[in-house]
């Protein structure tokens, strides 16, 4: 992107649009100019234009929310979001970073389905690839998507399962599923050590959309050599990446904080 054909009324429009969103019905014009450091005349110029296009409504008191155009343009965006694109339109830059290998999967009922791939230098193969289905307690992507659910949903879920142990490491019951998931769910990061395959470890963080629910899972995995240098960069990493794709899928709150 240049700067060369940048246009300042759209930029000006933009933070106004932001900062109303951020507190509606709080804001009148000499708010929003202090705040913004826009001059009066020229910020009642835009408030006006964004009102008559139903992007802003102004209420009682002369304070603004957002209009209902730009509920037209959150839902024209939804219609055509695709998370697979999203994932590999931006993880590349996390590949280039921690030069391993990165997953995306779906919750399908007491699995995961596997959706994308992108891969660093190492020559390791995988034993997951897109279009393959694997037990959610055994991966990490499957267990950072659980913590949305209870103990008592995932008795159900996992009610006919039969708790294939692919490791001596896998969990292999209710109980020590839910405690691992919980304490997932409170470091915002799931981890699995060997728990899909020998020498493999996996930390995994959760994709939110705009309702606030999780969607899908991304995640790093590498051999125990890889893991002991890199893990924490890798976390670090994979709750950055799982934060962009949220903010395209319409999250606003921040998973690094959370």
């Amino acid at each position: 992107m240049t700067e060369k054909y940048w246009v300042p009324a759209i930029e000006r429009a933009d933070k106004i649009l932001k900062e109303i969103g951020e507190f509606p019905n709080q804001l009148r014009l000499i708010d929003l100019s202090k705040k913004l450091e826009i001059n009066k005349s020229s910020l009642f110029s835009l408030l006006n234009t964004l009102e008559m296009l139903k992007w802003v409504i102004k209420e009682d008191g002369d304070t603004y929310t957002l209009g209902p155009a730009i509920g037209g343009f959150s839902a024209a965006y939804f219609k055509q979001f695709n998370i697979l694109q999203s994932f590999y339109k931006e993880a590349g830059s996390s590949v280039a970073l921690i030069n391993e290998h990165i997953q995306l999967g779906v919750l399908e009922e007491d699995n995961v389905m596997y959706l994308g791939k992108m891969e660093g230098d190492s020559r390791v193969r995988l034993v997951t690839d897109p279009g393959m289905r694997f037990p959610a307690y055994a991966s990490a992507i499957g267990k950072i998507q659980l913590i949305q659910y209870s103990k008592e949903k995932l008795s159900k879920l996992f009610q006919s399962s039969n708790w294939e142990r692919k490791t001596p490491y896998t969990i292999s019951n209710i109980d020590d599923l839910y405690a691992n998931i919980q304490k997932a769910g409170k470091n915002g990061y799931a981890i699995e050590n060997q728990e899909a395959s020998l020498g493999f470890h996996c930390v995994s963080a959760p994709i939110y959309n705009f309702e606030n629910k999780i969607i899908a899972g991304v995640s790093f995995t590498m051999m125990s050599n890889s893991w002991e240098t890199k893990q924490e960069a890798a976390r670090d990493e994979i709750i950055k990446l799982a934060s962009r794709l949220s903010r395209n899928a319409g999250y606003t709150g921040d998973l690094e904080k959370r």
